[in-house]
């Protein structure tokens, strides 16, 4: 069972130099990734008041989602063009 291949939640990705600025360059899991960006956002106060699945994007998120707000569901969207 060891030679198990991981699913592509637990996939060793590298973040695109915009997402590094965020999880940082080593490669890392998609779940990790996801955490990663969760505590940026939580940590820099960028959910919406007034709806909390709302995200909105300060000057690091902004080149990663293209736009200037994001519900929590279309960030992974986001998230995986910046993965390779």
């Amino acid at each position: 069972m060891a030679d198990k291949k991981p699913n592509a939640l637990q996939t060793p990705l590298t973040p695109s130099a915009e997402l590094a600025a965020i999880v940082g360059s080593a490669k890392l899991a998609r779940g990790e990734v996801v955490k990663k960006v969760w505590d940026y956002i939580k940590a820099n106060d960028l959910q919406d008041p007034k709806d909390k699945r709302r995200i909105n994007a300060d000057a690091k998120l902004k080149p990663i989602f293209g736009v200037d707000s994001v519900t929590m569901f279309e960030m992974n969207k986001h998230l995986a063009k910046h993965l390779s």
